[in-house]
């Protein structure tokens, strides 16, 4: 069925198109025109001059309506997508916590199954752990935590097809082997709940490190060991130039200067919003999955509030943020939201943009940056 989309402020690579359309068949754009004059046979639906932005590529969320990944179902996987969805997330690597290995193959199975079906927005798994530094281990239960077992994480990436991102702290032992594995299998590999210093960046970099984890979180910045002063991850991250970070844009995890220079420093190419959700995201029932959590003023954090757990955020309200927060412009945040992570990630080549061949995911937002409708695969959730 041929669809149109009329009267859009529609967000492309090339700019904004005032009162353009997108031309949709069989899930995918056909056609991006600059004007709104009706194809002959189609299905029109106006935007009422609303912003047609492209659907959000999450990757990075635990869970939501009242669901966690780290359940491993696939009831529990689908009604965490689709809450997701729901608020404009278009595509989502579902993400475990540090694990057992028993947990992390049930999300194996279940992942690779869901992977396949028709029309799914589920690209592939994320782990977050378990190998990381107990030093910075945040919300992650430091029970499970460990160093990097190379017998482990060969047979979870060559016995199942999902993998798609990991997240290691890289001063650990075995850590810089792991990266040139995981960049050697065309895994995004991560730095995370780390307390590395410049050499270690350095060489997690070097050995294919591309990407840090929810960045100014669960990481050192600028510090003293005794007298002597070091440059923190953070620092050590800005000084990578191809590599890769990721903010919960939430407003809480990450104050509005901060994300800021992140954009001024980084910049649109290098910077993807994450929500980092947990499964009490859009859930009436506040009670978490883990118990130790609490939310409290927008956000999840530990009961004794030793730190943050993670957010109750969406991708709309990332979109918000950056824009009515942090004065980013709109076309900016959406990048952000969109098209970074999905070259990050590596599916660009079909999501993140509006243009012609590509998937048929997009988001309409009122002026206040309000959600007013989500289309996956041209079809209106």
């Amino acid at each position: 069925m041929l669809t149109q989309i009329l009267n859009g402020h529609i967000l492309t690579p090339q700019g904004w198109i005032n009162g353009g359309s997108l031309v949709i068949d069989n899930g995918h754009i056909i056609e991006v025109k600059k004007d709104s004059n009706l194809i002959d046979g189609a299905e029109h639906i106006d935007a009422q001059g609303m912003h047609v932005i492209p659907g959000g590529i999450e990757m990075h969320c635990h869970g939501g309506g009242g669901r966690d990944f780290m359940e491993g179902t696939p009831e529990a996987f689908k009604v965490a997508s689709e809450t997701h969805l729901k608020y404009g997330t278009t595509a989502i690597y579902p993400t475990l916590s540090s694990s057992t290995l028993p947990m992390i193959e049930d999300a194996c199975e279940t992942c690779s199954a869901l992977m396949k079906e028709k029309d799914s927005i589920i690209m592939g798994l994320h782990l977050e752990g378990p190998y990381f530094n107990l030093k910075k281990a945040g919300a992650q239960m430091p029970e499970i935590i460990r160093n990097p077992d190379e017998k482990e994480y060969r047979h979870i990436i060559e016995d199942y097809d999902c993998m798609r991102r990991w997240d290691v702290a890289p001063e650990l032992p075995g850590a810089i082997e792991m990266g040139r594995y995981l960049a050697d299998k065309g895994i995004v590999a991560a730095i995370g709940h780390t307390a590395a210093e410049y050499e270690h960046v350095a060489a997690g970099y070097k050995a294919g490190y591309s990407l840090a984890t929810h960045f100014y979180n669960a990481m050192t910045g600028f510090h003293n060991v005794r007298e002597y002063k070091h440059a923190g991850t953070v620092e050590s991250v800005y000084l990578m130039p191809n590599m890769d970070v990721e903010i919960i844009a939430d407003g809480i995890h990450v104050p509005a200067p901060i994300l800021q220079l992140v954009y001024q420093l980084k910049g649109v190419e290098r910077t993807a919003l994450i929500t980092d959700a947990l499964a009490v995201t859009a859930c009436e029932n506040a009670k978490a999955f883990d118990p130790r959590v609490i939310i409290e003023d927008g956000v999840c954090k530990l009961s004794d509030r030793s730190a943050l757990a993670g957010s109750v955020a969406t991708m709309d309200r990332l979109i918000r943020t950056m824009v009515q927060i942090a004065g980013i412009p709109l076309e900016d945040a959406s990048r952000m939201a969109s098209e970074t992570p999905a070259r990050i990630m590596g599916i660009l080549d079909r999501k993140g943009t509006l243009e012609k061949g590509k998937d048929a995911d997009f988001l309409f937002m009122d002026a206040d940056l309000n959600l007013k409708a989500v289309y996956t695969m041209g079809r209106k959730v």
